[in-house]
């Protein structure tokens, strides 16, 4: 499968300039980290956007080795606090222990999921956090209400949403604007550090601490 698949090229984003809300969208909150794709059979190997295998997160890689099956999953590269908020400049300089927010899956088990919709592919990949070591994080998902979500994160000095198709595949450049971020104007590009819960409203949302919206995974 890593053979067979190793030259899988992530899909990029596009900066949108302003949040919008669509029934048809599903949006996510940028994690502040490492873009990387993981290739998980047998052992663990983490690839950057560029084709480059990370050689200093080995530690991760061992402990990512004991997801029981054979996946590739696309996600950051974090380091977090005791609240769950990232640690951009403590991932940079290996100062704690890494972490893999995986936002999207691949591969399954000698299935290839990239023609499947991204909302069914966001359900397995859940799934298959659920039963994955703890540093292996699922970034959840709130569906339409992508300016509400903006809003918040505004409120809460955070950087940035990913707006995403829900019927999108991973395949190609896709339409322009097909995968867009939205960022914040109050801190630096390095975008993200929470998720809801699609369960949650936003209303709700509001009203955890941020130590909930930050380190929840599909776990809880």
């Amino acid at each position: 499968m890593i053979a067979e698949l190793s030259e899988i090229t992530p899909l990029a984003l596009t900066l949108q300039p302003a949040p919008f809300s669509d029934p048809d969208w599903l949006f996510e909150v940028k994690h502040d980290g490492f873009r990387s794709l993981v290739y998980i059979q047998d052992e663990c190997l983490l690839v950057s956007r560029k084709g480059n295998t990370y050689q200093r997160f080995k530690d991760l890689s061992r402990v990512l080795a004991c997801v029981p099956h054979e996946v590739i999953l696309d996600g950051e590269l974090v380091c977090l606090d005791e609240e769950g908020q990232t640690l951009f400049h403590d991932l940079m300089f290996n100062r704690a222990p890494s972490h893999f927010y995986a936002f999207d899956i691949l591969w399954l088990d000698g299935k290839d999921l990239r023609d499947r919709p991204l909302l069914k592919r966001k359900q397995i990949l859940q799934a298959v956090v659920t039963e994955s070591p703890q540093r292996l994080l699922y970034v959840d998902r709130i569906e339409e209400q992508g300016e509400q979500l903006f809003e918040l994160i505004c409120k809460r000095d955070m950087e940035g949403i990913v707006a995403k198709p829900k019927q999108s595949l991973y395949r190609g450049a896709g339409p322009p604007g097909s995968r867009s971020r939205i960022r914040t104007t109050r801190r630096r590009w390095a975008e993200g550090n929470c998720f809801i819960h699609p369960a949650m409203t936003l209303e709700r949302a509001q009203e955890f601490p941020m130590t909930v919206l930050t380190a929840y995974n599909a776990r809880t």
